[in-house]
């Protein structure tokens, strides 16, 4: 009776133990990444970054899980890049003119109006410059996903019309805390201010800054364009954004798990150009309905005053505008 009893009582906890499994529990990941970005739920950045999840999960029969972390929810960009360093099990997104502070001709990816479009910057991450570039990168510890990102075309909203190159004159313009988008910001013209993106929305209601730049979605989520009642169509940089990660935790991962976090990298890649590309469109059309006048600039204008930017960066190799402009042609 005794051996009855408890075989019934073990038969009793391995039902109810399936139970538990049948209603939604689930056995951790073997691998789990946090994914850390700025951007807020809904921007095609987090569309994009959890279909990036999902194509993780699926490649790896759910030994690898990326945890998402929007909003700035890990700190600030600097703050995670230094996390990786130590070797964290993190990825965030940044681009050349983060990674400019480690390795300074990474720089040039951010400068102003370098391609035509953003398949330029594609195309510069298949040459064997990029290459050389990533290689300097990874012996500061950092490691490249993927490069293939287009974050969108940064463009400015303002509280006042500009037009030309000198209506920028005196106006605060906020950009990344980098020393590219700094300075080609000053260049054409504005006083620019660097902070920090959760920054950016009382800065401009408050009236600490005069406008802001980024792509056409990301001003919108971050409801720039309520203070900042002027979208200017510069167009002034095809941000193409990489993914990066700690080179020490993954050097440590198995074959298959890095195979599977690139590629889905590159396939999420593709599915957020897409996206932004489609946002774009959609949300110049509710800025519209929402009261924000669209102004098209002359861009060649715009152009010509950012083109000495290329000039104010003597760490760069010598001949490197010339160098990258030559994979363009």
């Amino acid at each position: 009776m005794n051996v009855i009893r408890t075989n019934k009582k073990l038969l009793g906890m391995l039902i109810g133990a399936a139970l538990c499994f049948g209603a939604g529990a689930t056995l951790a990941a073997d691998y789990t990444i946090k994914v850390a970005y700025e951007n807020n739920p809904g921007e095609p950045i987090d569309k994009a970054v959890n279909e990036w999840a999902r194509l993780f999960a699926q490649k790896t029969n759910g030994k690898g899980e990326l945890r998402l972390y929007p909003s700035s929810q890990l700190g600030s960009k600097k703050d995670v890049m230094e996390q990786m360093k130590l070797g964290s099990a993190i990825i965030t997104i940044a681009d050349g003119g983060f990674f400019a502070d480690y390795v300074p001709d990474f720089g040039i990816l951010m400068g102003p109006y370098l391609g035509t479009d953003y398949k330029d910057i594609f195309k510069l991450a298949k040459t064997p410059w990029f290459a050389e570039m990533n290689t300097k990168l990874e012996a500061k510890g950092f490691h490249i996903l993927t490069s293939n990102w287009l974050y969108g075309v940064r463009h400015m909203v303002t509280k006042k019309p500009v037009h030309t190159p000198a209506d920028l004159k005196g106006m605060k313009i906020r950009v990344p805390n980098n020393r590219i988008q700094i300075d080609a910001m000053k260049t054409m013209g504005a006083t620019p201010t660097p902070m920090a993106l959760a920054e950016v929305y009382p800065s401009l209601t408050t009236g600490v800054i005069d406008g802001a730049e980024n792509p056409i979605p990301v001003l919108y989520g971050q409801k720039h364009h309520e203070p900042a009642k002027y979208l200017i169509l510069t167009g002034h940089l095809d941000n193409v954004s990489q993914w990066v990660t700690s080179q020490a935790y993954f050097a440590k991962l198995p074959a298959d798990i890095k195979k599977a976090l690139s590629e889905s990298a590159d396939e999420a890649g593709n599915f957020m150009t897409s996206t932004v590309q489609t946002a774009e469109k959609e949300t110049i059309e509710k800025m519209k309905k929402e009261g924000v006048t669209v102004i098209e600039v002359d861009k060649k204008a715009f152009r010509d005053a950012a083109k000495a930017t290329y000039t104010h960066f003597p760490e760069w190799t010598p001949g490197l505008y010339d160098k990258v402009q030559s994979y363009l042609k």
